[in-house]
Parts: C-alpha cells; structure tokens; sequence
C-alpha cells in the first residue's frame, strides 16, 4: 500500500509539469512566434508479479517448469522525462512595417546579445536610435557581415535576406545591395534551450549554430510577422485530461490512505 501511495504521488507530479507547459502555451497565444512547449513523461522499470504459493516446480521430460501463475505487471510510477519544444511553423500576420520579417521553414535569425549571440524566429524588427535594425529588447540583428545599419535609407528585404538600400534623399537611386541577413540551424534544434524573449541558445546536445545556406535557409516574407504555434482548442482538450488524471491519482492516494487506516486500526487491533 504504500508503494500505491509513492506511485499516485508520481503520477500527479507528473501531470503537474504538463499543466505547467499547457499553462505557459496558453498564456503566449498571442506572442509573435511563439513556439509551444511539450512535456514528455517516462514510467519507471516495471515488475512482474507471480503467485508464490501454488504447486511450485513440476517435472517434465525435458526439464522441469514452474507452475506459478504469472499474475501480470505492476506500474512503480512516471517522472518527468523532457520539456521539449515543437517548432511547428505557425501562420503569418501581416503588417506591412518594411521591419517586419517571418521565417518559412526551418531556422533563426542571428541576434547580438550582452550574453553573446543569441537566436530567434521572432521578425518583429525596428529600426533603434542608433540606426541598427534591432529587437523589440534593443538586441542587434546580425547579417553575414555585422550589424545591419538602416538609417535614413529605404531598404527592401527579399526572400534569400538580401537587404537593399537607397538614400532617402534620393529615392529613384537605383538600390545597393547592403549585407544578407545570418540565418543559423541545428543539427538538433529540438534540444536548443529558451533563454526568454523569445531568444534561443544553442546547447551541447543541439550543436553549434550553423549557416543556413541552400535547401536548408527558410524564406524570408518582409511585412510579415509569425503568429504562435499555440491552438487553443487543443491545449483546453489537454487540460481537461491532465485535470482528470490528477483527480485519479488523487483519489488512488485517498483509497490507499483509508485502506492503510483500516489495517491499522482494525487489523492490527484484532491480532
């Protein structure tokens, strides 16, 4: 019985870490790019159990063969496996700002953080201050050869990330080809690591960030931002379950409980 009880409280610490991640993918529905987080649990080794007590071991021609029932398995509980993130594509919005940039397929933008580089799929882009074309958070977006200084041009982006430029003194300048926006993939981009504001870091079972080029570069639509991978609906359905599994676990933990109750306040007693 009290095994019960250690294997209910797993399953509800369990259900716990899903309705955090439905949680937090809910509360980003509406954040630009957003990619939802998904929370995987493994059980533990699983034991056979056999009755003990039957007629024990008979003799055949061949040998010999227990004749102990096997009874079937018996569960120890789950734990938290991983919290991994889909990178499903999410739809576009448009909003025509020329500093807005979505991703079609797989890849990040560069980003030049205090903390070193840093990635994103969040295109909501501005021009700062200081000319740069930069985060919402002020963070420098990178090209092939650095930062990208956009001030006082007007600048076209086209679906390979080639940035063109003309003075806005001079709007009938035939346009110059300014840099080509980095755009980076993982060999295993399920393992890269949030690092909050819709940032990514690259980790050890990811691998190092590298150039996307060819098949592997995503398109780029200027105008465009990505919306959240979020569906409501299915995340709602989600919760639903992970409430009645925690009900579940909770009532095996208050029938363990009165059973336990009963051994000792009858059982016992009597002997």
């Amino acid at each position: 019985m009290v095994r019960g009880w250690y294997t209910a409280a797993s399953g509800m610490a369990a259900q716990q870490h899903r309705l955090d991640a439905i949680s937090n993918n809910l509360a980003n529905v509406d954040t630009t790019s957003y990619k939802r987080d998904i929370s995987v649990s493994k059980n533990f080794p699983e034991l056979l159990l056999r009755r003990m007590d039957d007629d024990g071991v008979y003799k055949n021609p061949f040998g010999s063969a227990d004749v102990a029932p096997i009874i079937g398995k018996i569960g120890l509980g789950v734990e938290l496996n991983e919290l991994f993130t889909n990178f499903e594509q999410g739809s576009f919005k448009q909003t025509s700002s020329p500093s807005d940039l979505a991703l079609e397929g797989k890849g990040f933008f560069a980003v030049e953080t205090p903390a070193g580089e840093r990635y994103t799929r969040n295109g909501n882009f501005s021009v700062g201050v200081e000319g740069y074309l930069e985060t919402k958070e002020g963070y420098p977006v990178l090209g092939e050869n650095g930062r990208i200084f956009l001030q006082d041009t007007l600048y076209t982006i086209n679906k390979d990330g080639e940035v063109y430029v003309r003075p806005i003194s001079n709007s009938d300048a035939d346009p110059v080809l300014l840099d080509r926006l980095r755009l980076v993939t993982f060999e295993n981009d399920r393992y890269i690591a949030k690092q909050g504001s819709s940032l990514y870091k690259d980790t050890q079972v990811s691998g190092p960030a590298l150039a996307a080029e060819g098949l592997a570069r995503p398109v780029i639509a200027q105008g465009f931002v990505e919306t959240s991978n979020v569906n409501v609906v299915n995340e709602m359905v989600q919760m639903i379950e992970v409430n009645r599994a925690y009900e579940a676990n909770q009532k095996t933990i208050q029938s363990e409980d009165a059973m336990m109750a009963k051994l000792w306040g009858e059982v016992v007693r009597v002997k």
